[in-house]
């Protein structure tokens, strides 16, 4: 057999698909007729972060996104077309940006690591860590790439709230709830930083009571 072939991950897919077949009959007849998630995931690329086992939801339940330290800019064609397919086509109704604790996307851009073409993409993380310096420099230097970790994600789901997708279907009475959460690598449990958005007029009174909440908490 070459060395190029994955075996082993095609016969785990034949058992997932199996047990998945056994536990829910006919799940994937109809996965094959439609997919109604309720929810789009903005999150890492890290392979320690899978989206759907976090929430514990199948297949079609749960639309993803996800690139390196879950940035959400308005030049990024690809997360917007992901957006955008989400709202107005499968009409979720929640769209979540998800960062996760010691990122080393995040740890590179509060370093100035040289990371290569990413260095270019975490410029990005580098504005949010530019806006928060002098506090940040205030902070324990083990606290500060998990600091950083919580305020891109607070930066990038407000990012995500100024969106010509999500601005559109607020304008046009769509319900659509904006929230940014984190992940502890350590603990494997998400934590919700209180950053909710269901229109415009949240937007900002979110952004500062999650601001002043995730300070608090590195006090």
């Amino acid at each position: 057999m070459s060395t190029q072939d994955l075996p082993e991950l095609l016969e785990a897919n034949k058992r997932w698909a199996a047990k998945t077949e056994a536990r829910e009959p006919g799940f994937f007849s109809r996965l094959l007729q439609q997919q109604t998630p309720q929810y789009l995931w903005i999150g890492c690329a890290d392979s320690r972060v899978p989206a759907n086992e976090l929430v514990d939801l199948m297949p079609g339940e749960l639309f993803v996104h996800r690139n390196v330290a879950n940035v959400v800019v308005h030049s990024d064609l690809n997360c917007l077309s992901v957006m955008q397919f989400a709202v107005d086509h499968l009409k979720v109704k929640h769209i979540i940006v998800v960062g996760h604790s010691n990122c080393g996307g995040v740890r590179a851009a509060l370093t100035d690591a040289r990371v290569g073409l990413v260095s270019n993409w975490i410029r990005h993380v580098q504005d949010v860590r530019n806006d928060h310096q002098e506090w940040l420099d205030s902070l324990p230097e083990e606290s500060r790439v998990n600091a950083l970790c919580e305020l891109n994600v607070l930066e990038q789901a407000r990012n995500a709230c100024q969106t010509t997708v999500v601005q559109d279907a607020w304008l046009r009475g769509q319900e659509i709830v904006v929230h940014g959460w984190v992940y502890g690598l350590h603990n494997g449990l998400l934590e919700d930083l209180q950053i909710t958005a269901a229109s415009q007029d949240d937007v900002a009174p979110a952004y500062r009571r999650a601001l002043a909440a995730v300070k608090s908490r590195y006090a």
